[in-house]
C-alpha cells in the first residue's frame, strides 16, 4: 500500500473534548473548524450529538459551516444515535463499539452474534439516509481477531465506507498495528481508519505503521491532546510524513500548524511543550559547536524538517560553553561586523570563560563582538590562555 493515498480526520472537536481542560464554547469549535479546513484536512469529527443539548447544537453549527473539509460526527452503534447524527446535518457517521472481553463484559453486556447484527442494522440505516458511515470496533487490540474479522467481514458486505481499528487505551506496539492492519487489508475492500492513544508513546509510530500497512486514514488531534495522554497529534504525524517525503504532506498548509498549536494551547490552558513536534521552542534550537557548524554549512546535516516549510526558523544558539567559532562568525556577520578568523576564535574562548562562570545572555555575545570590532580587546588575556579551537 502506498502512503500516498491517506486522509486525516481530524478530532479535536471529539476526542480532543474528551481532554481534561477542554470545554470548548460553540465559536472556539468553529473557530477551530475554520483553521482545521484552511490547513487542509480532509475530514474532522465532532463530539456525539447524543452527549448534551449544546453538543447537538454545535454539531449543527459545524456542519453549516461553508467548509471544504467533510464534517462527522461520533455515536454508539444505535439506530436512535444514527437518526439524531443525520439530524444535525453532517456528512458522515463514525459508529463505534467495544468488542474485547472487557469492555464486553462491563461496559455493554453484548456478544459477539448481537454486535454483528446491531452494526449491519445502523451502517445500513446510514447508507440508505445517503450519508458516509464508519464502523470501528472499540479496544480492537484486546479483541480476538476472528471475532474482529467477522464483523468487518459483515459490515464491508453490506457496503461500509471504512472499518476503523481503535487502540483505545494504547497498548499497540507498532509491529502489531502493522500485522492487524496488514490483514484486515487483505480481507476488507472498504477503507480503513486507525485510532491510536499514546498512553505508551507509540501513538505517532503506530499510526505510521497502520497507513505502511494499508491504513487510509488516521485520527488525530491539535497537540496530541484526548483523553487520558490523548491521541496521535496532527503536528507529530505531518512530522513523521514529512521526514519520510515532503511530497506527503505538500496537499496540507504547513505553516499553519503553528496556528493551530497556539489557538488551541491557550483554549485549553496548557503551554505548547519546548520539544513539541514542529512547534516547539526548542524544535529547530542548535547549540553544540560541531553541530552549528554544519548546519550553517548545509542545514541537512542536523534537520530532516526544513523550518521554513512550517514558516518558521532554525536558531543557533551561542551564548554557553559549547559554543563554537563559526557560530560566532555567523553572528558576528549577522551583525554586519569584520572580524579576523583569529580575532574570531579568541573572542570564542572568552566566552567560553565567561560561560563558565556563570550563564551569558546573547546581548552579552553581542556586546563583545561590538567591543572587539571597536578595538577594545581587554579581554584578551582571559582568552588566549584558553587556546581558540573546539
Amino acid at each position: 500500500m502506498s502512503l500516498e493515498r491517506f486522509s486525516i480526520i481530524e478530532s479535536t472537536l471529539r476526542e480532543g473534548e474528551q481532554f481534561v481542560g477542554a470545554s470548548f464554547t460553540t465559536a472556539q469549535k468553529a473557530e477551530i473548524a475554520r483553521q482545521l479546513d484552511a490547513f487542509g484536512v480532509e475530514c474532522i469529527e465532532l463530539t456525539s450529538p447524543l452527549a448534551s443539548p449544546q453538543s447537538f447544537e454545535d454539531a449543527r453549527t459545524i456542519a453549516a459551516l461553508d467548509l471544504s473539509t467533510k464534517v462527522l460526527t461520533h455515536t454508539r452503534c444505535r439506530i436512535e444515535d444514527a437518526q439524531r447524527a443525520i439530524d444535525t446535518g453532517v456528512d458522515g457517521v463514525d459508529v463505534v463499539i467495544g468488542t474485547s472481553s472487557m469492555l464486553r463484559r462491563f461496559s455493554h453486556g453484548k456478544e459477539i452474534e448481537e454486535i454483528i447484527d446491531m452494526a449491519c442494522q445502523v451502517v445500513s440505516y446510514v447508507l440508505d439516509q445517503g450519508l458516509e458511515v464508519r464502523f470501528s470496533t472499540e479496544d480492537s487490540f484486546r479483541s480476538r481477531r476472528e471475532d474482529l474479522f467477522d464483523i468487518y467481514a459483515a459490515v464491508d458486505a453490506i457496503g461500509v465506507n471504512r472499518v476503523g481499528i481503535a487502540d483505545t487505551v494504547g497498548v499497540a506496539t507498532p509491529r502489531q498495528v502493522y500485522e492487524l492492519v496488514g490483514e484486515l487489508r487483505e480481507r476488507v475492500d472498504c477503507d480503513i481508519e486507525f485510532h491510536g492513544h499514546n498512553d505508551a508513546g507509540c501513538a505517532i509510530a503506530n499510526a505510521f505503521e497502520a497507513l505502511e500497512a494499508g491504513a487510509t486514514h488516521v485520527d488525530t488531534t491539535i497537540l496530541g491532546i484526548g483523553e487520558r495522554n490523548g491521541i496521535t497529534p496532527l503536528g507529530g504525524l505531518i512530522a513523521r510524513l514529512y521526514a519520510t517525503s515532503p511530497s506527503l504532506v505538500a496537499k496540507y498548509d504547513l505553516p499553519l500548524l503553528r496556528q493551530l498549536d497556539v489557538t488551541v494551547a491557550q483554549m485549553v490552558g496548557v503551554d505548547i511543550p519546548f520539544n513539541n513536534y514542529i512547534t516547539g521552542i526548542t524544535a529547530f534550537t542548535h547549540k553544540a559547536g560541531i553541530h552549528a557548524k554544519a548546519i550553517l554549512n548545509n542545514p541537512e546535516t542536523y534537520e530532516i524538517l526544513d523550518p521554513q516549510a512550517f514558516g518558521l526558523t532554525r536558531y543557533v544558539s551561542i551564548a554557553h560553553r559549547l559554543t563554537g567559532w563559526n557560530a560566532i562568525k555567523n553572528r558576528a556577520e549577522q551583525l554586519g561586523l569584520v572580524l579576523s578568523d583569529e580575532t574570531l576564535k579568541t573572542i570564542t574562548g572568552h566566552i567560553k570563560v565567561l560561560a563558565d562562570e556563570k550563564p551569558i545572555s546573547l546581548d552579552d555575545v553581542d556586546g563583545l563582538l561590538r567591543r572587539w570590532a571597536n578595538g577594545h580587546r581587554d579581554t584578551a588575556s582571559a582568552s588566549e590562555s584558553l587556546g581558540a579551537e573546539l
